[in-house]
């Protein structure tokens, strides 16, 4: 059985990859973020979300973020799987961090976590 549902924001896409999933499960591994050598966030309760046809991706969760570095932006983006996006910005780079302040019910444990792009900031794995 599918994950998601046939909806009309998701009708389209169901169509061409009708088995589409998000995976969320524990990072098991400690996630450390990082810009120009300043630690974001650093993490041992991380999720790490595997998505079809998208690298896999860290979420952390704003306890263990710096929040008051983050600005956030007008920016919004939709995903017909996870919902709204929020972003946040870190001094002149903007837009490095988003977040699903309301996510989808069948992805609701992303409430409260942040993700970084990997190409604008210093992920560490360990």
């Amino acid at each position: 059985m599918p994950q998601f549902p046939v909806t009309p924001e998701r009708q389209r896409i169901l169509k061409k990859i009708p088995d589409y999933e998000v995976r969320i499960g524990q990072a098991e591994k400690s996630v450390r973020v990082s810009i120009s050598g300043e630690e974001i966030a650093r993490s041992t309760v991380a999720l790490l979300v595997a998505e079809t046809r998208h690298a896999d991706v860290f979420y952390l969760p704003r306890t263990d973020i710096r929040m008051e570095l983050l600005v956030p932006t007008d920016h919004r983006t939709f995903c017909p799987f996870k919902g709204y996006a929020s972003y946040w910005s870190y001094g002149d780079e903007e837009n490095i961090a988003w977040s699903y302040e309301d996510p989808f019910e069948e992805v609701a444990r992303l409430r409260n976590y942040l993700s970084f792009y990997p190409d604008r900031t210093t992920i560490e794995v360990t």
